[in-house]
């Protein structure tokens, strides 16, 4: 059914929540899991400023850990996992990821915005929930 889940996946209690979803919902149908992780480096570009080279690098190497963390997971428990880092915007680099892999269900950890800040800040899950064409199961 699920051959391919994706967890988008950033260390945070939330992402861990669904990574736990996504482990157990891999070991059900035999699926493989996909992890990724996106560094976002645009919202520095967005205020126009360059983000200094140490804060890129101190955020890709936090993005390679949480990504083995998660990988070292699933296979601790005998589900197939793969791992990846990639930068962009995180809603479109999932969902470009989802496309590229044939990905078959999403399953991703919710911020718990407020109404307010998702109308000025947007929201990754809200947006992934909207354009992807695979289901998505957010975890709160």
């Amino acid at each position: 059914m699920f051959e391919r889940i994706l967890v988008p996946f950033d260390g945070s209690d939330n992402s861990k929540k669904a990574l736990q979803v996504a482990i157990d919902l891999a070991s059900k149908y035999d699926s493989r899991l996909y992890i990724i992780e996106v560094v976002n480096e645009t919202i520095f570009y967005s205020v126009g400023i360059l983000p200094p080279l140490k804060e890129l690098e101190s955020m890709e190497r936090k993005a390679k850990e949480d990504v083995k963390f998660a990988v070292t997971e699933a296979e601790r428990v005998g589900v197939r996992a793969v791992g990846e880092t990639l930068e962009g915007d995180p809603a479109q680099a999932i969902l470009d990821y989802v496309d590229k892999n044939s990905i078959s269900l999403i399953v991703m950890g919710s911020r718990g915005l407020s109404t307010v800040k998702r109308v000025f800040l947007g929201s990754v899950s809200s947006r992934v929930v909207q354009e992807a064409r695979v289901p998505v199961l957010i975890v709160k």
